[in-house]
Order: C-alpha cells, then sequence, then structure tokens
C-alpha cells in the first residue's frame, strides 16, 4: 500500500473515530427521555452540606459538560497524534539510518568483489601490456579489465565512505 492510500485510509479511519466519538459524548450526556422530570422545588441539600446550591437548568449544565468533553476529546487527540509523531521519530527514523548505513555498506562489499574479480582478470593479462604489436586483442582485455577494476573499486571505496558519513550523521 503506498503511503497516499494509506494516509487516506488513516485520516478516513480518524474521522470515523471521531464521529463515533462525538456521537457517543451526545448520547451519554443526553437528557433520559423516559425520566419524569424533577420538580426543583423538592431539591434538599444532603444533611452534610452547609450550603444551599441554586438549582442550575439542565440544559446549561448539559451544553458545558458536553463542551468540557469535546475540549478533552480534542486534547487527548492532540495529544495522541504528538506521540504517534514522536515515536516515528524515536523508532523509526534510527531504523531507516541503519538500514541506509547497512545497505551502502552491503553495496560496498558487492563492487569489491567485482573489483578482485576484475583486477585478477588484469593481474593474469599483465604481461599482454608490453605486447601490443604481436597481440592486440590481449592488450586490450587487459586494459579493460585494469578500467573495470578502477571503476568498481571506486565505487566500491565511495559507498563505504557514504555509509559512514551517513553513520555518523544527526
Amino acid at each position: 500500500m503506498d503511503s497516499v492510500r494509506f494516509g487516506r485510509a488513516l485520516g478516513i479511519g480518524a474521522r470515523a473515530a471521531a464521529k463515533t466519538l462525538v456521537t457517543a459524548v451526545d448520547a451519554a450526556t443526553a437528557p433520559n427521555p423516559s425520566a419524569k422530570p424533577q420538580d426543583q422545588s423538592t431539591v434538599r441539600p444532603t444533611p452534610g452540606s452547609s450550603q444551599v446550591s441554586a438549582p442550575t437548568p439542565t440544559g446549561t449544565r448539559t451544553a458545558q459538560q458536553v463542551t468540557r468533553t469535546v475540549e478533552q476529546a480534542r486534547r487527548t487527540t492532540e495529544g495522541v497524534a504528538r506521540g504517534g509523531k514522536r515515536f516515528g521519530e524515536a523508532v523509526w527514523r534510527p531504523f531507516v539510518r541503519l538500514s541506509g548505513v547497512l545497505w551502502l555498506e552491503f553495496t560496498g562489499v558487492f563492487f569489491g568483489i567485482f573489483a578482485l574479480y576484475a583486477g585478477s582478470g588484469a593481474w593474469k593479462l599483465r604481461g599482454e601490456i608490453h605486447e601490443t604489436a604481436t597481440n592486440h586483442d590481449a592488450h586490450m582485455h587487459f586494459l579493460m579489465a585494469t578500467i573495470m577494476a578502477l571503476v568498481f573499486m571506486y565505487f566500491c571505496v565511495s559507498s563505504f565512505l557514504r555509509a559512514s558519513r551517513k553513520g555518523r550523521a544527526r
């Protein structure tokens, strides 16, 4: 799954979860429709309380609870997003960097093997360097093996140098 489709799926899931949360909060804070309305004049303070509180309308109290709950849900969502980002920074960034270093070292070894193979071929043909007039093909094979060995040795060394730089970078 590519990153765009993953992001879309993640966004759709987050929106659906937020809508479900808001619906659950609304349902939890809504007054019970089957309950009988309580007469406010019969509300008495509990024996342990010394002050008498004035009755508040149910709609105002419910609106305040909904506002508090929505704000808390928003803070929680932001906290989860921040935590996810920090998790990615703490775990995935070093993993990606180290796997990149390992890949560069692997390719350096791969190029080194080719450089050794070409170098051994050039070593076998080293006597042909002075015999250009009698055996032109052998001389060309020697030059090609030498050039190939040098090119692959360059790739090998540069790959290890890049791995070293990438491993030290922060």
